[in-house]
Parts: structure tokens; sequence; C-alpha cells
């Protein structure tokens, strides 16, 4: 029976047998790899990768250990719960017969199109009223032309104050 090795740093629990004695090969690999590197790869590959990593978790750690990243997520939900309610307040306002879909999952919502809408063309009208939404189409995993248009609205990275002129832009597109 062979016993396990301590588990310590960067050590796994492997059985407690010496490197070489497992596989011999693995070493005279490494020394090769090592003598046929251009001189000055190790550095060019760990400053290129490894630092910003590093330097990424480190400032994670600070937001962690300091709050501010509790404090950031709190905010952001109360900013995030706002653009939702501009939202759909437009949407009831504008287009109250549009029953919105998909918000309790993120920052994108669902609003389905009246029968024999083309989503092609309801997007590019928008788009010339300055108003930047997308068919639902283009994001089904097999294209069904029977499946009912529909436009997919994120809201994540819209201002409050933009929606609801937004809205009112296109609600005849969408009623």
């Amino acid at each position: 029976m062979v016993a396990a090795a301590k588990i310590s740093g960067s050590r796994s629990a492997a059985p407690a047998i010496r490197p070489e004695r497992r596989a011999p090969g693995i070493r005279l690999a490494r020394a090769v790899r090592r003598a046929s590197r251009p001189p000055g790869s190790q550095r060019i590959a760990t400053s290129g990768s490894r630092p910003a990593v590093a330097l990424d978790q480190l400032a994670l750690a600070t937001l962690l250990t300091t709050g501010r990243y509790d404090r950031h997520l709190r905010r952001m939900r109360t900013v995030y719960a706002a653009r939702r309610t501009a939202l759909t307040d437009a949407f009831a306002r504008y287009v109250p017969r549009v029953q919105l879909t998909g918000l309790a999952a993120g920052f994108h919502a669902v609003a389905p199109l009246p029968p024999g809408a083309d989503e092609t063309a309801v997007i590019a009208v928008a788009r010339e009223r300055r108003v930047g939404l997308h068919g639902i189409g283009g994001y089904r995993g097999n294209p069904d032309t029977a499946a009912p248009p529909a436009l997919v609205m994120g809201f994540g990275n819209v201002r409050e104050r933009a929606i609801e002129p937004a809205i009112a832009g296109v609600a005849d597109l969408l009623s």
C-alpha cells in the first residue's frame, strides 16, 4: 500500500513516490524543452500573461477585504432595478398591449412583435430613429420561420433617462 503525500502549497495528493520514478522521461523532456527555448522566451511569456492575472486577483482581494465590492454590488442593484422599472413603465405608458418577458433573468427584456411583423424591417426603422433593437431570430439555435417575431432589448448599459424617449420613439413599431 502506498502512503498519500501531504497536501501543502503546490503539492498534490499523489502517492509519495519521487517524480523521476513515476515517469523518468518527464525530467528529460523538461530539460530538452528548456534548452530549445529561445533566450528570454520564459520572461516574455510570464510578463505577458501571469502578472495581469495576479494584478486582477490583488485588485479583487482589495475590493473584497475593504468592503468596496459589496458597496458596488448594492449600488448597482438599485441602478439596474431603476432601469428595469423605467423600461416597464415606458412600455406600460406607450405600448400597454405588449407584455415584456425575461426581465427576471438579467439585463434584457423580450418584447413580442405583432403577428406577421418583420423583425428585420422593425430593427432597420428603429435604427433610423437612433434606437438600437435586436431581433430574437439571431439568438435562436435553429432559425425557425414559424416562430413568433420578437425583439431583445438590453437595459443594463443604457442610462435610465434614455429609456422612455427610446420606447416612445418606436412605440408605433411595437404595437
